[in-house]
């Protein structure tokens, strides 16, 4: 076996956060001093190796020293860890309103998971989405005016429309925050949001004025599609998870808390 160097392309800093939060976590739930196969900095070298290279986890394990079952149980509880520094919603718009932000955006995304068999009571495939022809996990994204990603919801499975998994999770805060004067902008798939959400109109042969307010709603919202591809494209392990598909919304939230870090580096 040939050992070589690597690179791994994600700030020291946010390794020595990462690391800090692990070990903040052990001594919160007792963990004995060395009572584990592995510190706290291999632990998170192991979920940033996963999240950023999409690596597997037989040669995330054989570089940790670990046996692939304890790899995985280290992996499960680094993604919770960082989950739990997501943050809130309401917490984001009050944030968006201190800072005078002129909108915020809501999209939704899919995020590919391999086939689950989990059925609807109807007997439909629970996980596949017939918008994407894929299966996956239904998530929410509220980006800030630059097309930032700030805030993520939990996961929906695959079949739930996004005006649905919006309903649950989102738009309650998102209605609060209108009230005050910060709208949110969608797209047609959020048709009936309600107040304080700006929705294109769908149909043909619009009037001028009905045009006009598409074109523009879709202008300024258009930079959001980016929000999207910042998480997926930054942090790989987005494009295609193969772990529990529950385990989707705390997988993304953890990539939009390490995003955030980084974001605050520059």
């Amino acid at each position: 076996m040939i050992a070589y160097r690597a690179t791994l392309d994600v700030p020291v800093h946010t390794l020595l956060r990462v690391t800090a939060w692990l070990t903040q976590h052990r001594r919160r739930i007792g963990t004995p001093k060395g009572s584990r196969r592995a510190g706290c900095r291999t632990q998170a070298l192991l979920v940033l190796r996963w999240l950023r290279e999409g690596a597997p986890m037989r040669v995330l394990a054989r570089d940790a020293g670990l046996p692939i079952s304890t790899a995985y149980r280290y992996l499960h509880e680094a993604i919770t860890v960082l989950a739990e520094h997501a943050p809130d919603l309401h917490e984001v718009l009050e944030q968006g309103r201190r800072e005078a932000w002129s909108h915020v955006s809501l999209d939704g995304t899919l995020i590919e998971t391999d086939r689950v068999a989990a059925r609807t009571e109807a007997g439909n495939d629970l996980w596949y989405s017939g918008k994407h022809k894929k299966h996956g996990g239904n998530i929410q994204v509220v980006c800030d005016p630059t097309g930032f990603p700030v805030w993520t919801s939990p996961v929906e499975p695959g079949s739930t429309h996004d005006i649905t998994a919006a309903r649950a999770h989102a738009l309650p805060a998102l209605y609060r925050a209108a009230a005050h004067g910060l709208p949110t902008l969608t797209d047609k798939g959020y048709t009936g949001a309600g107040l304080g959400a700006h929705v294109p109109l769908k149909g043909h042969a619009l009037d001028p004025d009905t045009a006009t307010r598409n074109m523009l709603i879709n202008a300024v919202r258009a930079v959001a599609e980016r929000g999207n591809a910042i998480l997926k494209i930054r942090w790989p392990a987005l494009q295609r998870i193969h772990l529990c598909p529950h385990r989707i919304g705390d997988i993304t939230a953890a990539a939009l808390v390490l995003s955030t870090l980084e974001r605050g580096s520059r």
